[in-house]
């Protein structure tokens, strides 16, 4: 009965994913005058409309050519709107040649005072952001007219470049008019049965994945089995590895780069975000919706699986429920009320836009409630985070709390065994994850400048170019693309092992300052090995167990699945005094009062 239950589900999940795949297809595309109206008002959408003119009334069978002649359109009106504003490249050449001092050439900003909107070389916003991006040039000396002038020309080249977010449609907001326009024009089959689709597509792979997890897990006895799990397809980087692992990247790189290609996704779950929020899905709410999905189906095989853990099992329920209330469904509600959707949970720097220049104007301009979120979040920086984690070590939010721990924990599970254990694995570690905080901390310091400053530059380069490489390398490719998508290919913890910045600031508190460890009863210990085969976070557990030492170790999430793996009883979690952390047992006798540093 089993059998037939957990092959039917696979079957049913089959069959979902190919639908659900096949509905991208399902859609045409028509483009109207009142759907551009739509977008925004101001300069720059009256140039769209003038730029979208021939698309209008034209019916398109596949989305990749809507995509491509509205991107085109974008463009055409991006380019005449920074004409109209950009600094020519001769005024460097002006200012070069005002700029000579006793056989020198000195930069004085001085010189940009005396070119006012009067004579028609700037106008008075040109004036102030020669000086926003020359004022680090204030006092220079020069050899040449050549030399200022190129430095001179770099300059106005980056003015001209900040034009795009400062007066025309920047890339990030030019993903977004692709995406709106797209999913607005959308007509066909699709849209006019959202909730039968959504059956066929969400609603079959999960229950296939309910029926195949009951039927797998039923009859066996709870806990890891050990069969076949490094010649499993699946399991140890075979071809069906590499194939959901591809998938998974392929997801991701549309997501973040090219959601105007995934709306006929986002129109499936346009209902339920009416239901929650009073208004149409995004591409972001599509992915909280599969994210939420995700942590609960694969949350219920956990369950399963490590049914006799107590520890699992209410560690796998904590996770769901702050995946699901409170990174899901509160934050949409709040945005029904026009309130920040805030997740309460995220801690800055995981959260790294916490201190962006519109997520503090949000919150400054919510009333009490904006207010008390802002408060909260620095709290929970710091505050929270040293003292929880003092006490509980950081699995009290990496293993319990946190978005990206729940979905390795839950969807990675079947993965975390492909974790490297190599010293060499450790040290790029170590090195890696320390320097994503950093660029998290320039990155910050770096926003909060222009916040309060009103200034875009910041010793010669632009706060903006260091905000979108921060989005771009580590928010989108690290934590997105390798983060989840490599979960097949490197395990289930990339990235909180490699990248994650707030689990950098976590390790530091419990590697010097917490009264969390893992004990070790090296004397039980018969080095089977299970406790390092399935460390999602790449450590030795079997190298410290085999010499009685406990495990205090900063990359540590206390996830627990050494010690549920352990057929001795060998591996305790426990919070304890803090000078008894890095004790070695003695095998013959009581604790040896050796500390290891």
């Amino acid at each position: 009965m089993e059998r037939s239950i957990k092959f039917g589900g696979l079957w049913l999940f089959v069959l979902g994913l190919i639908l659900f795949i096949i509905s991208l297809t399902m859609s045409d595309y028509l483009l109207t005058e009142q759907i551009v109206k739509q977008q925004g008002e101001g300069e720059k959408f009256e140039t769209l409309s003038v730029s979208v003119k021939s698309m209008e009334g034209v019916h398109y069978t596949s989305n990749v050519s809507f995509i491509h002649d509205l991107n085109i359109a974008i463009q055409q009106a991006n380019k005449s709107i920074i004409d109209k504003y950009a600094i020519g490249s001769e005024i460097a050449e002006i200012i070069a040649s005002k700029s000579m001092e006793n056989g020198q050439y000195i930069y004085h900003l001085s010189i940009i005072d005396e070119m006012t909107p009067a004579d028609g070389i700037v106008s008075s916003e040109q004036n102030k952001s020669l000086k926003d991006y020359t004022g680090w040039l204030e006092g220079k000396h020069f050899d040449t007219s050549e030399d200022l002038t190129e430095q001179l020309e770099n300059s106005i080249q980056s003015i001209n470049n900040a034009l795009s977010y400062q007066k025309a449609f920047d890339h990030y907001n030019t993903k977004n008019l692709l995406f709106s326009i797209t999913k607005a024009s959308s007509v066909g089959i699709l849209k006019g049965n959202l909730k039968l689709w959504f059956f066929l597509s969400f609603g079959l792979v999960i229950l296939g994945a309910f029926a195949y997890f009951y039927g797998s897990y039923s009859n066996l006895p709870p806990g890891i089995q050990n069969n076949q799990i490094f010649m499993n397809a699946v399991t140890s980087r075979g071809w069906l590895g590499v194939a959901i692992g591809s998938f998974m990247i392929a997801f991701y790189v549309f997501l973040y780069f090219y959601p105007e290609y995934l709306t006929n996704w986002v129109l499936l779950v346009d209902p339920i975000s009416y239901k929650l929020n009073g208004g149409p899905a995004s591409h972001w709410f599509l992915y909280g919706f599969l994210y939420t999905m995700a942590v609960l189906v694969m949350g219920i095989r956990m369950i399963l699986k490590y049914r006799n853990n107590t520890y699992q099992i209410i560690r796998t329920i904590s996770v769901i429920f702050f995946q699901t209330a409170i990174a899901f469904i509160i934050p949409e509600i709040l945005i029904s009320l026009n309130k920040p959707g805030v997740d309460f949970k995220n801690i800055w720097p995981l959260d790294y836009d916490f201190f962006y220049n519109y997520n503090l104007e949000a919150l400054m301009h919510s009333g009490m409630l904006g207010w008390f979120m802002l408060f909260w979040g620095i709290a929970l920086i710091i505050i929270a985070v040293p003292l929880i984690t003092y006490f509980f070590g950081k699995r009290w939010y990496c293993s319990w709390v946190c978005g990206c721990g729940g979905l390795a924990e839950t969807l990675g599970d079947p993965f975390r065994q492909l974790s490297d254990k190599s010293l060499k694995a450790w040290r790029i570690e170590r090195w890696m994850i320390h320097a994503v905080l950093v660029f998290a901390v320039i990155n910050t310091g770096a926003v909060l400048y222009t916040f309060f400053t009103g200034s875009y530059s910041l010793l010669g380069i632009g706060t903006e170019s260091i905000k979108s490489s921060y989005g771009f390398l580590i928010s989108s490719m690290f934590a997105g693309v390798v983060g989840t998508g490599f979960y097949p290919l490197m395990g289930n913890r990339v990235w909180c092992r490699f990248g994650c910045p707030l689990a950098a600031y976590l390790g530091i508190v419990q590697r010097f300052k917490s009264r969390f460890r893992i004990t070790t009863n090296g004397g039980q210990c018969i080095s089977c090995g299970n406790c390092t085969t399935y460390c999602e976070m790449g450590i030795d557990v079997k190298w410290y167990a085999q010499r009685g030492q406990n495990i205090v170790r900063s990359s540590c999430v206390g996830c627990g699945i050494c010690s549920a793996v352990c057929p001795r009883g060998v591996l305790r979690l426990e919070n304890g005094p803090e000078r008894r952390r890095f004790e070695v047992q003695n095998f013959i006798g009581k604790a040896a009062d050796q500390k290891l540093e």
